[in-house]
C-alpha cells in the first residue's frame, strides 16, 4: 500500500506513524520526493487499511497489488505532467518530438542541428556525449566538454537537452547542462545509477532494457521514483527478438499497455526500434497511433558521414517531413475516442 502524507507532518509523526503501522507486520519504507511525503507498506495483504485511516498525518491510503507501487497507475489515476521548464513538457494529450543526432560530434553539427529543430519547431534535442558503444574502438563521444559546447547553444536557443548518462560519476558533472537524463537500454538495471537518479531534481528519461520486460521497465523507474524523483519518463525503443530483418522489434504493444499500468508518460523511439533508415518513418507514426505521449528519433544533416548509427538516422529533409507528419497525425489520432 501507499501512505500519502499531509503536507505538515514532520519527523516525529512519521515515526509515529512507521512504529504503528509496524506492528501489524507491515515493513514499511520512507519515501520523498519533489511533489510528496509516501510511506510504502510492504507485507499482510489482508490488512484492514481501516486500522490505520484514522492516525494523524495521514492524507489518504492507496492498496496497489502491484509489485511497482509508485509508478502503477492503480495509485495515481492521473497521468503524470513532465514539466521542463519555458512552456515545454512531455505529457500526456500531447506530442512531444525529441530529435538530433546519436553522436555530438562538433560545434559546427551543433549549430547546424539546432537551426534545423527551430525551423521544425521541435523544442527537445538528443544527443550522445558519452556513448555506449559494442566495440571500444568506435567513437564514443566528445564527454563533458562536449556537454558544456552544446548547452551554451542550446540554451541560447530555448532548446531542451536530452542526453544519456552512464555512471553515478558522471551525474553531478552533467547536473547542470541537462534537462532530461536518459538511462540507455544497457543501463536500465544498473540500480545504483538508478538510485542515484532518484536524488536528482531532474527528468529521468528510462529506455525499455535490449531484453527487457514491460515489468522490469516499470521496475527501474520504481527505482527512480523510490530515490525521490518523480520527474520519469519511459521510452519503448525495441527489443531483441530472434528476427534479423530489422535491427530490433519495436514494440508498439507495450504503449497502450505501460500506459494502462502507469501514470508516467510514454515516448516511442523508432530509430533504434527498427534501425532502418527508410523505416523509421514509418514506425515513429505507427507509435503516434499507438497512443504514445512522444517521439524520439534520429537527425543529422548528412547521415552517411555521421559518426554513429548513421544507418537509422534520417538527413534534415526527411526529418522536417516527419516532424510534419507527426503533427498531423496526433491531430488525426485525437479525433478518434479510442486514444
Amino acid at each position: 500500500m501507499i501512505i500519502q502524507l499531509s503536507k505538515h507532518t514532520d519527523a516525529s509523526e512519521r515515526e509515529v506513524l512507521k512504529e504503528k503501522i509496524g506492528a501489524f507486520g507491515i515493513k514499511v519504507t520512507e519515501v520523498s520526493t519533489q511533489m510528496g511525503d509516501y510511506l510504502i507498506g510492504i507485507g499482510n495483504k489482508d490488512f484492514d487499511i481501516r486500522k490505520i485511516g484514522h492516525l494523524k498525518g495521514i492524507q489518504d491510503i492507496h492498496i496497489v497489488s502491484d509489485d511497482y507501487k509508485l509508478v502503477s497507475k492503480k495509485w495515481k489515476v492521473k497521468p503524470t505532467s513532465i514539466d521542463l521548464g519555458d512552456g515545454i513538457r512531455v505529457e500526456d494529450g500531447a506530442m512531444a518530438v525529441i530529435a538530433g543526432p546519436c553522436s555530438i560530434e562538433s560545434e559546427e553539427q551543433i549549430a547546424r542541428v539546432i537551426e534545423h529543430l527551430k525551423a521544425c519547431n521541435i523544442s527537445m534535442m538528443r544527443g550522445g556525449v558519452f556513448k555506449p558503444r559494442s566495440s571500444p574502438y568506435a567513437f564514443r563521444g566528445l564527454g563533458l566538454e562536449g556537454l558544456k559546447l552544446w548547452y551554451a547553444h542550446a540554451k541560447a536557443a530555448g532548446i531542451k537537452i536530452v542526453t544519456e548518462v552512464m555512471q553515478v560519476s558522471q551525474i553531478d558533472e552533467m547536473l547542470d547542462y541537462v534537462d532530461v537524463f536518459q538511462v540507455g537500454a544497457r543501463n536500465t538495471q544498473n540500480f545504483n545509477l538508478l538510485d542515484e537518479l532518484g536524488k536528482v531534481d531532474k527528468a529521468v528519461m528510462i529506455k525499455r532494457g535490449i531484453s527487457g520486460t514491460i515489468e522490469e521497465l516499470l521496475q527501474s523507474a520504481e527505482y527512480v521514483f523510490s530515490g525521490g524523483n518523480e520527474k520519469i519518463i519511459l521510452c519503448e525503443r525495441g527489443i531483441r527478438t530472434y528476427e534479423r530483418a530489422s535491427r530490433n522489434t519495436l514494440d508498439l504493444n507495450a504503449v497502450p499497455i505501460l500506459k494502462s499500468k502507469s501514470h508516467l508518460p510514454v515516448v516511442v523511439d523508432p530509430s533504434h526500434g527498427i534501425g532502418i533508415r527508410e523505416f523509421v518513418p514509418q514506425m515513429a507514426l505507427a507509435g503516434v497511433m499507438s497512443g504514445a505521449d512522444g517521439i524520439i528519433y534520429e537527425a543529422h544533416e548528412n547521415p552517411d558521414k555521421a559518426y554513429s548509427d548513421g544507418q537509422q538516422t534520417l538527413n534534415f529533409q526527411q526529418s522536417a517531413l516527419l516532424a510534419d507528419q507527426i503533427k498531423k497525425t496526433f491531430a488525426l489520432r485525437k479525433t478518434f475516442q479510442l486514444l
